[in-house]
Parts: structure tokens; C-alpha cells; sequence
């Protein structure tokens, strides 16, 4: 199958989020099947900065708003993966200090700047000559891809045969937009309405990919169906239940290359499971680096996370005087709204040996607390899939989470982990108790430990997941099943030809000329 997959954020190349995570993951795991994935993102200044081995392969103008704009489009290699990742590069838009916007505000001009992205991807999958069997598309930066190729293509000869699939990664983040920016979108007029991309008098992207791709899904199973609620629907709960029978829950996988345990090099000892010295000595590492009582033989209650109401910081403060009263030490890292950084800054001075706080991320530090933690804390108010909890699970830190969403999905109660059900401190702190007891026969807690750490949270998983997905999403709009086997030689060979023999200029004409075509115009 040929799989182009769409994403404001791949990681290694440029993250801000567990999106980045999934967009830079799933790829390789689809091309160790055996399938042909190509990935789109832009060309950021933080992928510029990246020192990433990158080639320009194309040229290609693409229509804005009142003319056309030339976009560059770039190729480098997945890290270790037989994928392609192609950058739509243009400096106005995409060369920047941030990726969304400066500290935490989004760019005014965000409509406009994905709107150039989705229209540059569509176009550059037809220059290529990728013929995609099915397009993947993610969150709202995304979501105009689907209605492009529902409106814009859908008589193209190429473009036609491809199906699409949209992935929700948080329903929270829906890309709204003033009525005037519709002309923005390229799209006419006519499809500002209720039933597409009109929301409560705004435009609404993400809603636009709910209602154009063939097949939508999210993160997992249980936040499939929180996002069909009013609590979790954020407003687009009817046109979720409107679309319910193709809409599925898949949860994440989890890179072994970089969360493993038995080789991880950014710890200072490796351990698996059987052989779980070098977790002692992550445990004394992290008491060192955190500022608590070397030795000490208290439970650490660790957490890395944004600061944010989100991931229940809320609750833990409200929680932290009776979890004080327990023989248990915390640790902290991460960074966000500024009354949560100043309380858990405070707790720190209050309870120097006790409590350990540091502001903003470290990539080494962040390892080191899944690694030397013994329970790692999770009170999310909501969480599509969540990351961490499978990385504490695959390091034998037992998780405490409160039961939403892909947490619900991953961490069995007494099993490998403990939940609570009502978001409140009271639930956390039954938890914590529950967890801290537990630590207290070491017997039942090994074990619990080892069915942790054997969990498979692999990416080949959920891979295959989302190959079966790919397949419904052909039937669903009517096409026939993708052909098997390798590519055929001759649209290959076009394929390098393009990229590496054809020069930008050339590749421009081409578009050019088919814009000029009566079939183009049509």
C-alpha cells in the first residue's frame, strides 16, 4: 500500500508534542510491514536547525488567496526507516521561532499558513507521483487536506483514487477561525454552512476533516467514546455520534528505540527485567540530581509533565497535605502556567529532602525520573492516549492515573498499575495510599513490577491497526482494495527522476503546465 501520511510535527525533526511522537513512529512501523510511506510536514526553522541531511527535490506554485505562491519542497530519510519525509518550505510562512506561535499564543495567520500546507501537500503527491492509496491526516493543521481532496480533486485522475483518514489526536485543539478568513481556505463559499465547515458562525477546520475523510479516528478506544459526550465533545460530540460507525480508537505505540529500559543511553545504568540492580542506581542517581535524602528508602512519586489544568496539576496540589503525611518522596519536571510552577516551587523550599522541583524539560533528567521513580503520577482531567504511563509501565514504575481516556485503555487497576475513577484530590490520594501499601510486600510488588515491564506496547502493534483502517477507508469511499506487492518499476524510476535528475525548475514547469491544461481548469 502507498501511504502519504500529513502532519504539522515529525519527530526528529520537529516536536512539540506526542503528535511529533506518533507522526515520526508510525511511518517505520508501516514500512517494516512492507508498505511505501511517504510523510509531509513544514519546513520549520527548527527543522532547518536540525542539521538534518535534507535536498531540495521540487518547486511548485500553489494557489492563495488573490494569486499563487511558490513553495519549495524538500526531502530527507527517516532515521533509521525506509521512509521519505518530504518539507513544504516557505520562509514567510513556516521560518519562524516557533511552530505554532510565540509563548503559547498561535500566529495570527495560521488559517493561511496550513491552508498553504494541505494545498502544497495535495499538489506535491500528484507532482511526485506518489499515487497515494489512502492519505493519513492529523488534527486541525491537517484537516483542509481531506476537503481538497474531496472538492478540489475529486475528479482527478490520480488524487481520485486515494482515500483518507483522519486522526484526532486532541479534540481540545480544533483550528477556529473568523467567517471573513473563508476565502483563505480556497474553498468557495458555499461550504460554509452548518453541515461542513461552519461552527457557531466561525470557521472550524478540524471540523472539516470530521466531516470529509472516508474514516476518522483517535487515540484510543476510550476516548472514542468520551469525545462523542458533552463533556469531552467540545461542541463536535453530534458530529462524532453523526459519524460513529467510522470512527475507531487505536492507542499509540511506543518507540523502543528510544524508550527501552536495557539500552537506554541516557541513563546511568540499564536494567530488564530479571536483572533490576541498574534501577537502583537510577533510583540514587535521581535522589542526587532532585535534591532528596540520599539512601532513602521512602517510595519517589514521580511526574514529567506540562504544568497545565489538563494534566491534573490541580488535584495534585489540592492532594499534596495528605500525601505529605505519607513516608514518600516527589520529584517533578516540567514547565507551563506560571500558578502551578510558583506552587510546586514552593512546596519545594517548604520540604527541602522531600520534595524535588524542576521548571522547564530535560531530556536526560525526564529519563532519569521514569527510570529511578518507584510510582509515576498521571491525574489527568482528560488524555486522549497519554505516553508516559507506557513508558513508566515499560520501566517498572508502576502508574497511578485517574481512568480517562487512553489511560483507561492502558493501565489495568491492581494489575500493573492503580486508577481512580472521579476527578477530585480525594481519589488521588485513595490511589497513592492503595500504591504505597503495595510497595509494602515486596513479594506481590515484584511481580506487579515484572507484568508491567513484559507489557508490548510496540508500534508493529498498532501499525497493523491502522493498515486494516487504510483498508476500510478505500471501501468506505468506494474503491477497490490496494494492490499488493512492490510498486511497479516504472512509476518508481519516474519517481527518482523527479527527484533526482529533474530540476526545480523543470518540476515547476510541469505543474505549470498542467494548471494550464483544460482538465486542470476544469
Amino acid at each position: 500500500m502507498r501511504i502519504v501520511l500529513a502532519a504539522s510535527e515529525v519527530a526528529p525533526f520537529a516536536k512539540t508534542g506526542g503528535l511529533a511522537d506518533v507522526a515520526g513512529s508510525l511511518p517505520a512501523a508501516l514500512a517494516r510491514l512492507g508498505h511505501e510511506v511517504s510523510v509531509f510536514c513544514p519546513y520549520y526553522l527548527q527543522v532547518e536547525e536540525s542539521g538534518a541531511m535534507i535536498r531540495e527535490v521540487a518547486r511548485l506554485f500553489v494557489p492563495v488567496r488573490g494569486g499563487q505562491k511558490e513553495a519549495r519542497i524538500l526531502e530527507a530519510r527517516l532515521p533509521g526507516a525506509e521512509v521519505t519525509v518530504f518539507f513544504v518550505a516557505r520562509r514567510e510562512f513556516f521560518g519562524r521561532e516557533g511552530i505554532y506561535g510565540p509563548g503559547g499564543y498561535e500566529y495570527l495567520d495560521n488559517l493561511e499558513r496550513y491552508a498553504f500546507f494541505c494545498r502544497a501537500v495535495c499538489r506535491a503527491s500528484r507532482e511526485l507521483e506518489l499515487a497515494p492509496d489512502v492519505f493519513h491526516l492529523n488534527d486541525w493543521q491537517t484537516a483542509l487536506c481531506a476537503a481538497y481532496l474531496r472538492h478540489t480533486y475529486g475528479g482527478d485522475p490520480v488524487l481520485s483514487r486515494a482515500a483518507s483518514v483522519f486522526t484526532i489526536h486532541n479534540l481540545g485543539y480544533q483550528g477556529v477561525y473568523p467567517p471573513w478568513k473563508m476565502p483563505d481556505t480556497g474553498l468557495a463559499r458555499e461550504h460554509f454552512n452548518w453541515k461542513e465547515l461552519e461552527f457557531y458562525g466561525q470557521i472550524n477546520l478540524l471540523k472539516g476533516g470530521l466531516v470529509y475523510a472516508d474514516v476518522l479516528s483517535t487515540v484510543s478506544k476510550r476516548y472514542a467514546r468520551e469525545i462523542q459526550t458533552h463533556e469531552g465533545g467540545y461542541g463536535l460530540d453530534g458530529v462524532l455520534r453523526e459519524r460513529s460507525g467510522r470512527l475507531f480508537g487505536i492507542v499509540n505505540g511506543l518507540d523502543d528505540s528510544v524508550w527501552d529500559p536495557a539500552r537506554d543511553p541516557l541513563l546511568p545504568a540499564r536494567y530488564s527485567v530479571g536483572r533490576m540492580a541498574g534501577k537502583r542506581r537510577c533510583r540514587g542517581e535521581l535522589q542526587k540530581q532532585m535534591g532528596l535524602r540520599p539512601g532513602s528508602r521512602r517510595p519517589i512519586l514521580g511526574l514529567v509533565s506540562r504544568l497545565v489544568e489538563q494534566k491534573g496539576i490541580d488535584i495534585l496540589l489540592g492532594a499534596m497535605p495528605a500525601i505529605g503525611e505519607l513516608p514518600v518522596d516527589l520529584v517533578v519536571l516540567g514547565s507551563g502556567e506560571h500558578r502551578y510552577e510558583n506552587a510546586l516551587a514552593d512546596l519545594a523550599d517548604r520540604r527541602p529532602g522531600r520534595i524535588g522541583v524542576r521548571l522547564g524539560y530535560d531530556e536526560k533528567l525526564a529519563h532519569l525520573v521514569e527510570a529511578g521513580s518507584d510510582v509515576y503520577l498521571m491525574p489527568s482531567r482528560y488524555e486522549p492516549c497519554g505516553l508516559n504511563q507506557m513508558i513508566s509501565l515499560r520501566y517498572g514504575t508502576i502508574p497511578v492515573v485517574r481512568e480517562t481516556g487512553g489511560l483507561a485503555d492502558t493501565v489495568v487497576d491492581g494489575i500493573d498499575g492503580f486508577s481512580f475513577a472521579d476527578y477530585n484530590p480525594e481519589g488521588l490520594i485513595v490511589a497513592v495510599r492503595r500504591a504505597v501499601s503495595a510497595m509494602s510486600r515486596p513479594v506481590g510488588w515484584r511481580r506487579m513490577v515484572a507484568r508491567a515491564m513484559r507489557r508490548d506496547w510496540s508500534w508493529d502493534r498498532s501499525a497493523g491497526e491502522y493498515v486494516r483502517l487504510y483498508e476500510l477507508a478505500r471501501a468506505s469511499a468506494g474503491l477497490p482494495p490496494a494492490k499488493r506487492g512492490k510498486p511497479k518499476r516504472k512509476r518508481v524510476a519516474s519517481r527518482k527522476k523527479n527527484a533526482g535528475r529533474s530540476t526545480p525548475k523543470e518540476v515547476s514547469g510541469r505543474a505549470a503546465k498542467a494548471r494550464r491544461s483544460p482538465a486542470r481548469k476544469k
